[in-house]
């Protein structure tokens, strides 16, 4: 009898296990009928979220990010470089994402994948100063005014129910069939990257591999590379001449620097390798770097009258419509992004997008301000 019980159960979770192979959308129709998810999520809820600071010990920050089994290992690595004419007084960052084949059984050796450039241009268009948006509409600047007249009468329909209340009248834009928009200044001023007027500036290299791909790409991408950030500290600098102004209420720390005799930014540890220090730096505190905003997001799926937020990598494979919705910690409005997919089915899917959000940035930031603790602790 036991035996008998043993091998109807085997046979049953054979046929389950089939069926979701074979027809992968129905099965998980049939959990939306219930308002659930297979792996018994609600479907406004995002899967368990772990945050270590400081997992790359020869980094200047890092951070390893979880979500659900989605895993992304963000690294920050300061240098000084020459700035260019074009801006003398910012620095820079350089943001590099990664998809190994360890991180999926669909990214193949010597191929890369294809997800990995689009977001790296999500990463570097939220964490840098990009605010003015191509658009195949217009080349100017669309504001609250003509905002119904620039888009096409559908998504003025969608967009201009959430404009009065969510956004700022300022720079938007619109490309067909990607919607995105952007009201962020980003999350570090360059110019506070600055050492030197034309002559020295820190260089950022945000390298961010992606170690297990399994939905949500972007959400544990930018997660990671706030955590890092939030983790950095910068070499000591030191000179004679040139004290910087401190800058309060932050938590990146970068140096105050002047000029050496020679005319050069010199990079010094405190002790040299007998052990001594060369020459008393200026600046023996480290001084922090202003963070003006930090961006949080999350990816939902639309699917009919559902919306799933935090898509496993099967779910999005399964349904089409994706929107991403980028808040800052105090719940603006970053930016929008629907890379293609239907047409939205309702007016209020962008809103209920963006609520949910907003319950997910409080869940983040609680995160991360438990991982800086943790790390102040020890």
């Amino acid at each position: 009898m036991v035996s008998a019980n043993v091998s109807g159960d085997l046979s049953s979770e054979m046929e389950v296990d089939a069926f979701r192979r074979l027809f992968p959308l129905r099965y998980h129709e049939r959990f939306l009928l219930d308002s659930i998810r297979p792996d018994a999520r609600p479907l406004g809820r995002a899967r368990d979220t772990s945050l270590a600071l400081g997992a790359v010990a020869s980094a200047d920050g890092s951070a390893l990010a979880k979500i659900g089994c989605t895993t992304m290992l963000a690294a920050v690595k300061m240098e000084v470089m020459t700035p260019p004419k074009e801006s003398p007084d910012e620095g820079s960052i350089a943001i590099e994402f990664y998809m190994p084949p360890i991180c999926s059984p669909l990214v193949r050796p010597g191929r890369p994948a294809e997800e990995a450039p689009v977001v790296s241009k999500q990463l570097s268009d939220t964490i840098l100063r990009h605010v003015n948006v191509v658009t195949s509409l217009s080349h100017g600047t669309i504001t609250n005014a003509d905002f119904t007249k620039a888009v096409v009468p559908y998504w003025a329909s969608v967009l201009k129910a959430i404009w009065d209340d969510l956004m700022v009248p300022n720079d938007s834009g619109f490309c067909c069939p990607i919607i995105s928009l952007r009201l962020f200044s980003g999350m570090i001023n360059l110019k506070e990257l600055s050492l030197v007027s034309g002559k020295a500036a820190w260089m950022a290299y945000l390298d961010i591999y992606c170690l297990d791909a399994d939905g949500s790409l972007f959400d544990a991408a930018l997660l990671a590379a706030v955590a890092a950030f939030s983790h950095s500290h910068t070499q000591m600098i030191y000179n004679e001449t040139v004290n910087l102004p401190l800058r309060p209420g932050s938590i990146v720390r970068i140096p105050v620097v002047s000029l050496n005799e020679e005319g050069r930014v010199v990079v010094v540890s405190e002790e040299n390798e007998e052990g001594k220090s060369e020459k008393e730096p200026v600046n023996k505190g480290k001084r922090k770097l202003t963070l003006s905003s930090l961006p949080f997001s999350l990816t939902c799926i639309l699917h009919k009258n559902y919306i799933l937020a935090d898509p496993t990598a099967e779910e999005e494979s399964i349904m089409e419509t994706l929107v991403t919705v980028v808040l800052d910690s105090s719940g603006q409005l970053v930016s929008l992004y629907k890379p293609g997919g239907p047409v939205l089915a309702y007016a209020s899917a962008v809103q209920d997008c963006i609520a949910l959000t907003r319950q997910r940035v409080k869940e983040l930031k609680s995160i991360l301000n438990e991982a800086i603790s943790d790390m102040e602790v020890d």
